[in-house]
């Protein structure tokens, strides 16, 4: 199986590796759209005020346009490494054993508004560009990456867990992708989707489905292994779950 991740807006900075080479990412068909992206990001950073706009951050946020000015020659780091937030401080991934880590290498895939979609162990930068910013003169990026991603999404091998945030899966869906909704319980029989919560329950979740050994080439048997790691998940349609947090 397949995990399918958000990205995060928040990122760590520095690395250990060589600049961004972005051939050696996966999925190469993505190659050319990539680096149209990446240039355009560069050259954007030369005008503050118009990243700004553009990429809708904060004043406080502009050392975020720096790294997308020093995106070619920046340090890398897995991409595993270099999301950081609520979602990826669920992994733990300091916490899992060699053999944890390899299979969420594996099984764990990121989508991202600047690269389309990446493995857990494709080097990157940090940047800063989300689902919803718009480039000056380019298309929305849904429009730019659903031609190009569609494709490669839909032909990925085995079932796919699909736990982006609604802008990222706007991009390319997956069809016959499994799709998960968190909701809280209040006690009293009401639920609400409750973004925080959700980001937290997708991370244990994907951590959860990276750590067991168990086959999981199926919806009953990732609806197994949840339940079996602590998981209250209800199947709510034929690729649906749904799982309810206290």
């Amino acid at each position: 199986m397949l995990i399918l991740l958000p990205p995060s807006e928040t990122k760590s900075d520095g690395g250990i590796d060589g600049p961004l080479d972005l051939t050696s990412l996966s999925f190469p068909e993505l190659v050319a759209t990539r680096s149209d992206l990446v240039g355009r990001l560069a050259d954007l950073a030369a005008d503050v005020p118009a990243s700004r706009a553009a990429l809708g951050i904060a004043r406080s946020l502009d050392h975020e346009i720096e790294w997308n000015a020093r995106i070619h020659a920046a340090p890398t780091r897995p991409a595993l490494d270099r999301y950081t937030g609520v979602l990826y401080d669920r992994l733990q991934l300091r916490t899992l054993t060699t053999l944890q880590r390899a299979r969420a290498d594996r099984r764990l895939i990121v989508a991202s508004a600047l690269f389309g979609a990446i493995r857990a162990t494709d080097r990157i930068p940090p940047y800063r560009l989300s689902a919803s910013s718009r480039l000056p003169g380019r298309p929305t990026l849904t429009s730019i990456w659903r031609p190009v991603l569609g494709p490669v999404l839909g032909a990925l091998a085995g079932p796919v867990l699909d736990l982006r945030s609604g802008a990222y899966a706007a991009l390319a869906p997956v069809p016959g992708a499994i799709t998960v909704q968190v909701v809280t319980d209040n006690g009293r029989g009401g639920r609400s989707v409750v973004s925080h919560f959700s980001k937290a329950a997708k991370g244990d979740l994907a951590r959860a489905l990276c750590v067991t050994r168990a086959d999981l080439e199926s919806v009953t048997a990732i609806l197994r292994a949840a339940r079996a790691a602590g998981f209250v998940v209800e199947r709510t349609g034929p690729v649906a779950l749904t799982v309810v947090t206290p």
